[in-house]
């Protein structure tokens, strides 16, 4: 059964170098609030966000997962709305993605904007295992174990009581398995089909192929899989050869969104 109060709104679905479509980021909204889940890598964040008809100001939380570009950079312009705009925005993250925000906003904005950061704005930190609520939902964040750069994932209490976990953007860790098992949904990159991993070659960046994902979803017991951060040559066909791939693995529903669609959990 889904719940209609709760969804998704995908702004992006592209991966880090993807120009065809946004960079990996999202909204989680539910009955008591907008939750934010990084914000690409740059101003475009807010051109997608007016196009999905999301006010900033509704933003009242903003967690951002790891310190690359594709997810960071972006933060910083919703940080600027907040500061000249002047309302309240939380930011959750680990020490060095908030450190890293604080400082850009301090160097690069007009020193009346960059003062309310601990005022408007909040930096809260995080540790492996937090409990938290952020956007009205009750989060619980969880180190992923990347061997790139330390990133968050996070598994979300649903208003109806049933469970959403994100898993980030790199392969997943069997360290976070008690977040991920038998959950209701579950968010799992996708860098390329597994028939198109010579040309994309996923496993050198250090991601997973839709093949990968959906057997990791099967194995896992989710209901709902949903893909993204993928490559951005075959949008034309994406939704339907990712399908197609992912239902040979796995059982359950499989969700494979455009840039601004949502989906209803």
């Amino acid at each position: 059964m889904q719940n209609k109060n709760d969804y998704i709104t995908m702004l992006g679905t592209g991966n880090a170098l993807a120009t065809r479509c946004y960079n990996t980021c999202f909204t989680l909204h539910g009955e008591k609030g907008v939750l934010l889940v990084d914000a690409g890598g740059g101003n475009g964040i807010l051109t997608q966000l007016e196009k999905a008809g999301i006010r900033r100001e509704d933003i009242s939380d903003l967690f951002v997962t790891h310190a690359h570009t594709d997810h960071l950079l972006g933060c910083v312009w919703i940080m600027r709305m907040a500061l000249q705009f002047r309302y309240s925005l939380r930011v959750w993250s680990h020490k060095k993605v908030l450190n890293l925000l604080s400082d850009i906003c301090r160097q690069i904005l007009p020193q009346k904007e960059a003062d309310g950061i601990g005022n408007l704005v909040t930096m809260n930190c995080l540790e492996d295992g937090d409990q938290f609520e952020a956007g009205g939902f009750p989060l619980q964040c969880f180190d992923i174990h990347s061997t790139k750069e330390r990133q968050f994932g996070f598994e979300a209490q649903l208003s109806d009581s049933r469970r959403l976990c994100c898993l980030g953007d790199e392969p997943f860790s069997p360290q976070c398995r008690q977040y991920a098992e038998g959950t209701d949904w579950l968010m799992s990159e996708a860098f390329c089909l597994y028939e198109d991993r010579n040309r994309f070659q996923p496993y050198e960046k250090h991601h997973s192929t839709v093949l990968d994902a959906a057997r990791l979803a099967e194995k896992l017991r989710v209901g709902n899989l949903i893909l993204y951060h993928t490559e951005d040559r075959t949008l034309d066909t994406r939704k339907q050869r990712y399908k197609v791939e992912a239902e040979a693995a796995f059982n359950g529903h499989i969700f494979v969104p455009d840039d601004l669609e949502k989906i209803m959990l």
